[in-house]
């Protein structure tokens, strides 16, 4: 199981390296919806260390959200009210064990994630578009 981890963890590198901005972005979203998963299976297992663990690895991942905003956006300023808003049902769900704040950030993740991966498709599809009229 050991050298199954390593592999996996030296893939998982290798593709944080070679990836785009967006596709690094899109396994951000993953990881926090892994973790938001995570904590709530082990709120459902009375395991509360690991919700702790758990939904503290997704904070840091929204946290590191909030830092990466360019305010130069306009929309910046509402993903800023959306991230820190997702970082406080979790801390509620943390601190009270249950799972209800919890979901409703696992629901505004996936759907930011499925956002950022029409976006990138479409960035694709017009970075392409451009090519063949050059």
């Amino acid at each position: 199981m050991l050298q199954h981890q390593k592999i996996t963890n030296k893939y998982l590198e290798n593709a944080a390296l070679t990836a785009t901005p967006a596709q690094l972005l899109i396994m951000l979203y993953d990881g926090a919806i892994r973790f938001c998963r995570s904590g709530l299976e082990a709120i459902e297992n009375n395991d509360y260390e690991q919700t702790n663990i758990n939904l503290c690895k997704a904070q840091a991942i929204i946290n590191e959200f909030i830092s990466s905003l360019d305010s130069s956006h306009g929309v910046s300023d509402g993903l800023h009210k959306l991230y820190e808003y997702m970082n406080y049902l979790l801390i509620q769900g943390n601190i009270k064990k249950v799972k209800s704040p919890i979901e409703e950030v696992l629901g505004y993740l996936i759907e930011l994630k499925e956002t950022w991966i029409e976006a990138s498709k479409l960035i694709i599809s017009g970075k392409s578009q451009a090519m063949t009229h050059a």
